[in-house]
């Protein structure tokens, strides 16, 4: 608890006080008052950052949590050997670090010597082959596709784990009253991983809102401001531009948001028992 009051509580304390100052992060801080959180209300590429997060939730969030539930469905009852290795090939790129995968993504989407590319000329679809990060239509979705690569393998983890904790009596009980598949999953599969789910999407919905270092490897919120992302704004403002104070004011929003959103989903997940 110490631990975590001195590098968790004190760091957030310190970033909310700064957030009313003017700071260079050398010289002493001059008092602004609420002009910082003023300044980024009025920034229009801090809404569309904003905006660019929303929409990587879709990505980072929905789909993984529905193609986690799709395997973790499958895999449950597909009892041969290999699962396990399965499994961890599944989950390996939760455990990467975000640098690496930008790495090996932004290679990919090379759009001269990319493995996407050359894929697509090699089957005849010459027409298909862009440069997606290069892309204003693309480039975000492109880094999406990233997210839910990244997040996929918890969801289907975590999902697994709650479906073998659901006792099989209740499947065997379902059958007899003539359920089908569908029905298992209507009736009992769904309503025992409520908890797994709440913390699926809590967590997806955290790593989207934070995402960073996949940006910053592959596109640098390029090109242009099409994959631009609050963390990029506040990593740019406090370390190039030395504009601490209006970092911490956005970073204190999005801290906010944050927790705003996980305890509706949380809310919602514990009304709805």
């Amino acid at each position: 608890m110490l631990l975590f009051i001195v590098v968790i509580v004190w760091a957030i304390a310190q970033t909310f006080w700064k957030s009313f100052y003017v700071w260079d992060g050398v010289t002493d801080p001059t008092w602004a008052g609420f002009d910082n959180y003023r300044a980024i209300y009025n920034d229009p590429l801090v809404r569309a950052s904003l905006e660019h997060s929303f929409v990587l939730i879709i990505f980072t969030c929905v789909i993984p949590v529905i193609i986690g539930l799709t395997l973790a469905v499958l895999l449950s009852r597909a009892q041969r050997r290999g699962m396990a290795f399965f499994r961890t090939l599944l989950f390996t790129p939760q455990v990467l670090s975000g640098i690496a995968v930008g790495i090996i993504w932004k290679w990919m989407y090379d759009p001269s010597d990319g493995p996407i590319n050359r894929a697509f000329v090699s089957i005849g679809m010459p027409s298909f082959a862009k440069p997606w990060l290069g892309d204003f239509s693309v480039a975000l979705p492109a880094i999406g596709i990233i997210g839910t690569w990244v997040t996929m393998g918890l969801c289907v983890v975590l999902l697994l784990a709650g479906i073998q904790k659901i006792p099989p009596s209740l499947y065997d009980a379902a059958r007899v009253d003539g359920a089908g598949w569908f029905a298992e999953l209507r009736a009992v599969t769904l309503p025992g991983l409520r908890n797994e789910m709440l913390v699926a999407i809590t967590l997806t919905l955290i790593i989207a809102l934070r995402i960073f270092d996949i940006v910053f490897v592959t596109t640098k919120g390029g090109p242009g401001e099409a994959t631009y992302v609050p963390t990029l704004w506040i990593y740019q403002q406090a370390f190039q531009y030395g504009v601490v104070g209006s970092a911490a004011a956005l970073a204190v929003v999005l801290t906010i948001i944050i927790m705003i959103i996980s305890v509706t989903v949380n809310r919602v997940g514990e009304r709805n028992r």
